[in-house]
């Protein structure tokens, strides 16, 4: 049997070059603040994978994405063994354009601190009078770039996305810009509209395009998981302060209510962590993870 090693490691995900393609590996690693801590958390890396899925799935009559497969049975034999099950993604290679697209459907988080600052998210003029986790009147897009592990990604402008891909790419910095932002909106507004039937408001979230071998824009990485977005309870929304979530949020209040933490979790916080993840997975598909 082949063995393979990762050629890349983010802090959550593995990837594996098989040749023609790829296998994205969606490890139980949580990282808060941009560090990977100590503890797993089980069953994490299933649900990132299997909700993507069921996005791509949803998704790709608004554009193609990289996902071939998620079962082991389409992957080298490698990837069939317990630790890799329900965890990969067969995808197809791209190469991944240098910008995160953030598009932020609420008020929260930076984007609060920002606006509460001088009105502005992103160096986009907001109404005034916005109250904590309010709903925009239309989804705003606010790029970023991609930063190393260890380093923090930075906000950029439309107009600054625009000349850092004309710098990579000749000619297409407008066009890509442009792209990448119409699609992160258009795949934002239907997924936000179908989880709002599911009682999850989707508050913000972040996709990432890269080029197939035609030069089409394809969408890659992971889609609308709790590590990529912010879920919030649709019953009990109320704006003025900051919501409960289904996302890592219990870790991250623990460790900031807890320095000195040396960065690992407790017992009961990673329980309800992994409890938080599998609630919104369930409502959102409308299944138990299998």
């Amino acid at each position: 049997m082949q063995e393979f090693k990762p050629v890349k490691e983010g802090k959550v995900r593995e990837i594996y070059d098989i040749g023609e393609s790829l296998v994205i590996v969606a490890t139980d690693r949580i990282s808060c603040f941009d560090v990977i801590l100590n503890n797993k958390v089980e069953k994490k890396g299933a649900v990132l994978t299997q909700m993507s899925k069921f996005w791509f799935d949803m998704t790709k009559d608004i554009l193609p994405n990289h996902m071939i497969s998620v079962d082991v049975n389409d992957m080298p034999e490698f990837f069939r063994s317990g630790q890799f099950q329900g965890k990969s993604m067969l995808c197809k290679k791209l190469e991944m354009l240098p910008v995160e697209c953030i598009v932020r459907g609420y008020i929260t988080g930076s984007g609060w601190a920002s606006y509460k600052e001088n009105g502005t998210v992103c160096g986009i003029r907001l109404p005034e009078g916005l109250k904590e986790s309010d709903k925009l009147a239309e989804p705003i897009y606010t790029p970023s770039t991609k930063a190393e592990i260890g380093d923090h990604d930075e906000n950029i402008s439309f107009e600054q996305s625009v000349a850092y891909l004309e710098e990579r790419y000749p000619g297409k910095g407008a066009e890509y810009a442009e792209k990448m932002r119409d699609y992160t909106v258009a795949l934002y507004k239907k997924c936000a509209e179908y989880a709002l039937t599911r009682g999850i408001i989707i508050a913000d979230t972040k996709f990432e395009f890269g080029l197939d071998e035609e030069g089409n824009i394809v969408l890659g990485d992971e889609m609308l998981t709790p590590d990529s977005s912010r879920f919030w309870p649709a019953a009990g929304y109320e704006p003025g302060h900051g919501q409960p979530s289904f996302d890592k949020q219990f870790a991250r209040d623990w460790l900031r209510a807890n320095p000195g933490n040396d960065w690992t979790l407790p017992q009961d916080i990673l329980e309800k962590t992994i409890a938080k993840y599998l609630q919104g997975y369930e409502l959102l598909t409308g299944k138990p993870l299998e």
